[in-house]
């Protein structure tokens, strides 16, 4: 069997070119920008004390995102396959990638519009405790004012799970 650690670097690398731990979201080039080859993109990450396993095991479960994901979730129920999540935004369904062995959390928002939002999410083990990684990415008609205070529900939600799992 490989090790669980390789295997979530391999996933893992191809973020690191976007941003070191600690650092602000990336800068990018003017043709970058004005050919919209990449979205602006912000990792926000929060240590928390306990297992990855552990962490991922209470996010990766759809009925605790309204503890402690409240920019996205509300309240949150089963229609046939569906989740569907009252939001902010209004009524969203919400798709986890499938449970895995290696702490992936991506998830898909599909909002009122009809518009689907890809939102990376990874639980990396870091010693006995992890750290849980979100990539908010700045997408079209989304103005600078609007990625920062997505980025700072985010940071709140991420800070929430963080009080949760060290209690």
């Amino acid at each position: 069997m490989v090790n669980r650690n390789l295997w979530l670097v391999l996933l893992l690398l191809p973020f690191a070119a976007f941003r070191l731990p600690g650092k602000e979201s990336i800068v990018m080039n003017e043709k970058e920008q004005r050919d919209g080859v990449v979205f602006p993109v912000k990792h926000i990450s929060v240590t928390i004390h306990r297992s990855a396993d552990e962490v991922y095991r209470f996010a990766s479960k759809y009925k605790n995102l309204p503890q402690w994901a409240a920019g996205l979730s509300g309240s949150i129920r089963q229609e046939g396959s569906v989740w569907v999540a009252d939001s902010p935004m209004g009524k969203v369904e919400v798709e986890f990638a499938p449970d895995n062995p290696f702490g992936i959390l991506d998830h898909k928002v599909t909002l009122p519009s009809g518009e689907a939002v890809y939102n990376p999410m990874r639980v990396i083990p870091n010693n006995k405790g992890c750290e849980v990684v979100f990539t908010l990415y700045q997408l079209p008609g989304r103005s600078t004012a609007e990625f920062v205070e997505d980025a700072g529900m985010v940071e709140k939600d991420l800070n929430r799970l963080k009080q949760i799992m060290e209690q």
